[in-house]
């Protein structure tokens, strides 16, 4: 009996550094880059996306729907827990830490120190949903478009 694989899961591959493709992603401040490693994000099934961030840059308060698990692949990883931002309230977890984030965890990054890369690894669809609507690059973008 065949085994039953995800999309583009059923021949061997490697993604090189180089491969990379990052691109902006709608629900990220402006400079935040996302890459698909691996799957579909926006569908049922596994994924692996690694997200750039520049340094400086917060993201506000927010949740997904799915469990998570970040590994910090370089710079530092500041995240903080709640529904509000809070600068004092963020640990940092250097590269190679790994962070295990449950669906539905209100919760917010920081680039501190500079610029980091995490890779999540999780189960689709993707999901983004921002405590405050005035925090949503998607909001900000169409308010922007309707001005």
């Amino acid at each position: 009996m065949g085994r039953n694989h995800q999309p583009d899961q059923s021949t061997f591959r490697a993604v090189f550094p180089e491969d990379i493709e990052w691109k902006p992603f709608p629900a990220f401040p402006s400079g935040a880059r996302l890459a698909v490693m691996v799957g579909h994000p926006s569908e049922a099934g596994p994924y692996v996306v690694r997200v750039k961030v520049p340094g400086g840059t917060r993201l506000m308060p927010h949740k997904h729907p799915e469990d998570r698990i970040y590994t910090v692949m370089s710079g530092v990883f500041y995240i903080g827990l709640g529904e509000t931002f809070d600068g004092d309230k963020v640990t940092a977890y250097p590269p190679g830490s790994v962070i295990v984030l449950p669906g539905e965890t209100w919760h917010f990054h920081w680039a501190k120190s500079g610029e980091y890369v995490t890779q999540v690894s999780a189960i689709g669809p993707l999901g983004l949903e921002y405590h405050d609507a005035h925090d949503d690059p998607r909001v900000q973008a169409a308010e922007a478009r309707r001005a």
